[in-house]
């Protein structure tokens, strides 16, 4: 059988090599990020009426679930105070002239206002950092109002706590949950490649990870694991609601009009797959099914060279067994 060929400690072997961040490299942008919050820790403490108030290394890199392929940096800025305008616009540029003043060793081309956010460059690694704005009023467990990266609205949101759910999952699989949530970060990368209007967002792979290991699921054998995520996908056709009591009872949570709910685990009131279409559902539904096909015929083929093509067709050529 062809697990004789490529079997859990090959398709590990390749995920170090080809798709996740490297150590030193995860530790320089977190290092940078940490300088970062040290010198606007530091300005708080001189300014205690400065309105940022804290910031949080958020996203892939936090989680530890960040590509090789990463560039830049999630980081979220509390803002409290009355003086903060509330209209998107308005608010990035209120953020980076109080960044500025923070940070005055920064030329003003380093710290820039995009569309969500406002971008810090690093002129040595050029390594860009973006920095997310959350209103804040003094919630202890630090909710707040995020600019939403999706389309600008104010969301309501707590860093510590999504990165403690996260952690809670990592616990419960030390070795392998980051791995595998990189994996299909992986292939969704692949397939956004080769199937055009093909969307799948990192946020919604990790919560079905984590879904899937509150149902029991191993992932100690990255073949299986992959193939547990691709059946939930297509059998379930992305129409099932998930839902996560870390934070809220499931009772709390309201109806949804979208047809693909995947619950926000800090929000019982935001459905973070709330902008996907029909059409683009069934497009990761399609591509799920196609994944869990060469899964199925790599672990039957006969010799290692078809063995790697089935491989190839969920990571890309870059898969050589």
């Amino acid at each position: 059988m062809s697990r004789t060929h490529i079997d859990h400690r090959e398709i590990c072997a390749f995920a170090e090599a080809r798709i996740n961040l490297p150590r030193e490299k995860a530790n320089e942008y977190r290092a940078q990020a940490a300088r970062l919050r040290e010198k606007l820790e530091g300005y708080v403490s001189d300014h205690p009426d400065f309105s940022l108030k804290k910031m949080l290394i958020s996203g892939s890199l936090a989680k530890g679930t960040a590509l090789r392929s990463l560039n830049d940096i999630d980081v979220a800025c509390y803002i409290s105070g009355a003086e903060a305008p509330h209209e998107i616009k308005a608010l990035l540029d209120y953020l980076a002239e109080k960044l500025r003043k923070a940070f005055p060793n920064f030329s003003p081309e380093q710290v820039k206002p995009q569309t969500y956010s406002v971008t810090v460059s690093f002129r040595g690694s050029g390594l860009d950092v973006d920095i997310v704005p959350i209103l804040y009023d003094n919630d202890p467990q630090w909710y707040g109002n995020l600019v939403s990266q999706d389309d600008g609205h104010l969301l309501k949101t707590s860093i510590p706590l999504h990165l403690s759910f996260t952690k809670k999952r990592k616990t419960a699989h030390p070795n392998d949950f980051a791995q595998v949530v990189r994996l299909a970060k992986a292939w969704a990368k692949q397939m956004k490649a080769e199937r055009e209007g093909f969307r799948f967002k990192s946020f919604m792979i990790e919560l079905i990870f984590s879904h899937l290991s509150d149902l029991g699921h191993s992932f100690s054998d990255y073949p299986e694991a992959l193939q547990s995520f691709f059946t939930f996908i297509a059998k379930s056709g992305l129409r099932e609601k998930i839902i996560f009591e870390d934070c809220y009872k499931a009772s709390t949570v309201g109806s949804f009009t979208e047809p693909m709910q995947i619950i926000d685990p800090v929000n019982a009131a935001n459905n973070v797959s709330c902008l996907y279409t029909k059409a683009q559902i069934d497009m990761i539904v399609e591509a799920a099914l196609d994944a869990g096909d060469a899964i199925d015929a790599a672990l039957l083929a006969p010799t290692k060279g078809e063995t790697v093509y089935y491989w190839q067709k969920i990571f890309g050529s870059s898969f050589q067994g």
